[in-house]
């Protein structure tokens, strides 16, 4: 974990084509950071599980909508089997227990509270670190949490006129400013269209701290389209841009942006340790 992609394959003299040919690929998927910033540690457990697990390489894709097909089945669930699903009213702080620090409740921002036999968290961890109560904050159980911090990253949504040829599945990418993309109307049923095509797009790295040259968190949408279309017309020059038979290629009807500016935490080399204990 102490070493990055690259120092490990300097020590093992690796060559640099590995990087170059499949590190890339994998640094951007798993972490969207750069192979030069990424721990080894992530990349020996991706390859580990690839190797020996007979569904480690396997991807998949809901059927549908986030809200839909994931959140309502497991809220139904919880709610089959009498509890309560609260939406729309989010923490506002961890209240304790004066005796011990325990925790007393959860107080919600419209000032009422909730109770519980056990609380479990699943908040990204910038989001947990501004949660702690300062009484559990010089614990090294909790304090730990101040040496990681999220990875920005950005998707797109990309509507095109045409279809374009696409592969039913998860694509990994070696671009310099996309990670992974797939043609949502061949891979998802709610999306499905026989005439025209829906890309979906992890744009990363995208921000100088995960190794791009430039922080496109900050830009603007039209020029985070502007240099996903031009790295498109570039790994597909047959179908997107001027090398098109036609001339023009694929028309953009519509987009969307979505910028995170903190995602997973940074696996940068000697983070590991950090990450608590479950």
């Amino acid at each position: 974990d102490e070493l990055s992609v690259l120092q490990f394959m300097e020590k093992y003299g690796m060559p640099r084509r590995i990087n170059e040919e499949i590190f890339i690929a994998m640094g951007k998927a798993l972490d969207f950071i750069d192979p030069d910033k990424l721990s080894m540690t992530v990349i020996l457990t991706a390859m580990n599980r690839f190797i020996n697990e007979a569904d480690g390489s396997q991807t998949a894709f809901l059927d549908g909508n986030q809200p839909d097909r994931l959140c309502k089945p497991i809220a139904d669930h919880v709610k089959a089997h009498g509890g309560e699903v609260l939406t729309g009213n989010p923490i506002a702080s961890i209240e304790l227990n004066p005796d011990d620090d325990s925790v007393k409740c959860l107080k919600l921002a419209d000032g009422s509270t909730a109770t519980a036999d056990y609380y479990v968290s699943a908040m990204p961890v910038d989001v947990i670190k501004r949660m702690i109560p300062k009484n559990w904050q010089q614990m090294p159980y909790f304090r730990q949490l101040s040496e990681l911090e999220g990875i920005p990253v950005i998707n797109i949504h990309l509507w095109f006129d045409r279809k374009l040829k696409a592969v039913d599945g998860l694509c990994f990418s070696r671009s310099p400013l996309l990670s992974v993309y797939a043609d949502m109307s061949v891979c998802c049923d709610e999306y499905k269209d026989p005439d025209k095509s829906m890309l979906e797009l992890v744009f990363a790295p995208c921000a100088p701290v995960a190794g791009s040259d430039k922080n496109w968190i900050a830009a603007s949408d039209e020029e985070i389209i502007e240099a996903t279309l031009g790295e498109l017309a570039r790994l597909f020059p047959t179908e997107i841009g001027p090398g098109a038979a036609d001339g023009a290629g694929a028309q953009l009807l519509k987009s969307a942006v979505v910028r995170v500016p903190r995602s997973v935490y940074a696996a940068i080399p000697g983070r590991n340790k950090f990450r608590p204990s479950q």
